[in-house]
Parts: structure tokens; C-alpha cells; sequence
């Protein structure tokens, strides 16, 4: 149904990596949201206040929450298209974070009064009144929130959403929740046990969770991530498919909302060439990483000697020792100063955020284990930590 109302309403509808088709995905969802969670409460409230269940009322106030998430949602995407201007100049991308942290929220909200209600209903119980329609609707409910959960997983990954993901994440609680919801139903008329209530309480747990995890996926990019395999490797074979550059390192995304990233990294290049072609080269890449990643793009040239023997043997060696000292350590930026009484070898070593040995004394290790090779060897050390799980 998605992709028919997406032929119909959005043009260019296939592209969903650009960003107003993403944008209009976005909405047409919340807005196709909307309309099946109030045909769900509408359906759920009248057997619900009919029947007499505790469940079958709470689940269909879960379902008007849900409208209310979609709305949200819906904003949040609206809200987030704008363009930049003087006091956000990188965008207001990250409302789309935001809306789906609110939807989160609202989530854990609707499973605490579920929760406080359904507590009312053991403490006083009774069995709720029985009728096929009952079954059908509670049937019905958790086949639409399946193809929510499927539509809203499947574009959300299309167009990389937080905020769809934590909508998905909701809907498969849903199913949950109403399948309780009918064995419930079915446990209590047939077998006159009144289970209503402790339903509802597994109810509310499974919705509360469901929040809590959205809340961590939406959180997650506010707080700041590191950016996905992929697109770090698009970002290192655009870079070093260019002859000029021999070597990438210190990539930083910043993400500022879909759409709205701005990465730096430094490229290493020979020494000895023209610095004037290097800068129109680097210039090309730039422009290429932006117009095939959609981002903004900064690179740093760093300079190196790649045609000195004795510089590479003792590039080498160290590439050797620091392997030695920790397998996941990685250097660059390899400089050799020559001097009377001894010889500066100055590099950055990257380490990962859980690597356990303390700056300094990782610098130790190293220096005393290059000295074993000469003592004349002196080692200037900048540590730097890495910024994405490949470095």
C-alpha cells in the first residue's frame, strides 16, 4: 500500500535517498500511521467497552498513542526538512531524532497507566463478556500492526530513520500485546479464569520495553555515533581511488540529521609533488565525496616521504613494534628527524576508546621497545582514539 500511495504522491518516489523524497516518506508513513491506529482504537474501544475488558480498552488507548506517535513523527520530519539558516546553520535534521525520543516517551507513558490499571483489574477481577467479533478485531489488530512493523522497518532502513525504527519497534510490541490481549479474552470466557488484568501487566511490560529500546536508538544519534561500515568504506575507496593519495586516516562524521553530515579526514600524499596540483586534487575529492555521499567534506593534506629506503625500513620496524605491543593499534603520520646525537621518530598511534593501557604507558611500551633496536632512536608520540570502529 505504501509504495502505491508513494507512486501516487511523491515524484521522483524511487530516489529515497534524496532528501525530499526521503522527507515526503516520511510523512505519507506517519500520515498512513495515523489513519490505521484510530481504525484500531475506534474498533478495539467499542468491544472493549462492551465486553468489559480491562485489556482489550487498555490496548486500544495503546493504539491512540499511537496516532499521537505518528503525529509526531509526522512533524518531526516536516520540521526537520528546513533549510539551514544564522542560528542553525547545520540544519534542523536532528528534530527527526527528537520526535522519535517524544514517541519513545509517550510509549512509556501509555505503559504505566496500562500498567496502574491493569494492577485494578487483579486486585478486582472479572470476566469479560465474549463474542466473535471480539476474536476478529483482535485478529485484524495484530495483522495491521505486522504490516505497520514491516512497512515502517523496511523504509526506515530505505531512508536510514531513528525515528520509523522506533515506530517499527512499537508496532511489534503491539502485536505482542493484543496476542495476550486475545489468549486473554479466549482464557477467561472459556475456562472462566480471570487473567485479564495479568495480560494487561505483560501488556505494559512488553510496551515499556519497546520504549525503552526506542528511546536508545534515538538517543544513540543525538548523542553522537559512529558512522556505519559502510560508509566509512565508501568514504576510503572514493579517497584512495585518487593515485595522488597514499594513505587515510582521522575520518570524523559529524551527523547533524540525514542529509546534514559534515566529515573531515586526513589524506596522505608524496612530499615531493607540486603542493598546487595536490590542493586541486584534493579539492576534486572533496566535491566527489560530496556529491556521491551527500556531505560536506574537509580535507587535510599531510605530506610524506614514500620513496626513501632507509625511512621505510624503519617505517617498518615500528609498523612491527607497535603490532607487537597491541594487534588493534594502528600509526600514522610517520616523520624522521635526524639529529647529532640522536634520531626523532614522530607519529600518531591510533587506540580504540576500550583499549586498556593508559596513554602514557602505551607510549613507554613502544619507545622502550624501539630502543631495542637502536638506542639512538627517540620516539615523539601523539595518541590519537579512534573516531569510527575501522580506524
Amino acid at each position: 500500500m505504501i509504495e502505491i500511495l508513494a507512486k501516487i504522491f511523491i515524484k521522483n518516489y524511487k530516489d529515497k535517498k534524496a532528501i525530499d523524497v526521503r522527507n515526503k516518506y516520511g510523512i505519507l508513513c506517519g500520515a498512513v500511521g495515523i489513519v490505521l491506529n484510530i481504525v484500531l482504537f475506534t474498533g478495539k474501544f467499542l468491544i472493549g467497552s462492551i465486553s468489559g475488558s480491562i485489556a482489550i480498552t487498555a490496548d486500544a488507548f495503546n493504539n491512540l498513542s499511537d496516532a499521537g506517535s505518528s503525529v509526531v513523527t509526522m512533524v518531526g520530519f516536516k520540521l526537520g526538512s528546513q533549510k539551514p539558516d544564522t542560528e542553525h546553520p547545520f540544519g534542523h535534521g536532528r528534530l527527526e531524532y527528537l520526535s522519535g525520543l517524544v514517541v519513545s516517551v509517550l510509549i512509556m507513558l501509555m505503559a504505566w497507566e496500562l500498567f496502574r490499571n491493569s494492577i485494578q483489574n487483579i486486585l478486582s477481577p472479572k470476566i469479560p463478556e465474549y463474542s466473535p467479533i471480539i476474536v476478529v478485531v483482535l485478529i485484524m489488530s495484530v495483522l495491521i500492526k505486522m504490516y505497520m512493523a514491516f512497512y515502517n522497518t523496511t523504509i526506515g532502513r530505505q531512508i536510514s530513520s531513528a525515528a520509523m525504527g522506533a515506530t517499527a519497534k512499537d508496532a511489534i510490541s503491539d502485536m505482542a500485546a493484543t496476542t495476550l490481549v486475545l489468549v486473554a479474552t479466549i482464557v477467561g470466557v472459556f475456562f472462566s479464569i480471570p487473567i485479564d488484568g495479568y495480560a494487561g501487566v505483560l501488556v505494559a511490560a512488553f510496551i515499556f520495553y519497546s520504549g525503552v529500546d526506542a528511546m536508545k536508538s534515538t538517543l544513540t544519534p543525538l548523542l553522537g555515533q559512529p558512522p556505519t561500515t559502510e560508509f566509512v568504506n565508501d568514504v576510503g575507496n572514493i579517497v584512495m581511488a585518487h593515485k595522488m593519495v597514499t594513505g587515510m586516516h582521522d575520518l570524523v562524521v559529524h551527523d547533524y540529521g540525514p542529509g546534514r553530515v559534515m566529515i573531515s579526514l586526513h589524506a596522505e600524499v608524496p612530499g615531493d609533488m607540486d603542493i598546487m596540483k595536490i590542493h586541486d586534487e584534493i579539492d576534486n575529492i572533496e566535491e566527489e565525496l560530496g556529491e556521491k555521499l551527500n556531505c560536506e567534506a574537509v580535507i587535510h593534506m599531510d605530506p610524506v616521504i614514500t620513496d626513501d629506503e632507509e625511512i621505510n625500513s624503519i617505517k617498518s620496524m615500528v609498523d612491527g613494534v607497535i603490532k607487537r605491543v597491541g594487534e588493534e593499534l594502528s600509526f600514522h603520520d610517520f616523520r624522521v628527524v635526524k639529529g647529532d646525537s640522536h634520531t626523532n621518530l614522530i607519529f600518531d598511534v591510533v587506540v580504540p576508546f576500550d583499549y586498556k593501557l593508559e596513554d602514557e604507558l602505551l607510549k613507554r611500551a613502544i619507545n622502550e621497545a624501539i630502543q631495542v633496536y637502536d638506542r639512538r632512536y627517540m620516539t615523539v608520540i601523539h595518541i590519537d582514539h579512534a573516531y569510527t570502529k575501522e580506524e
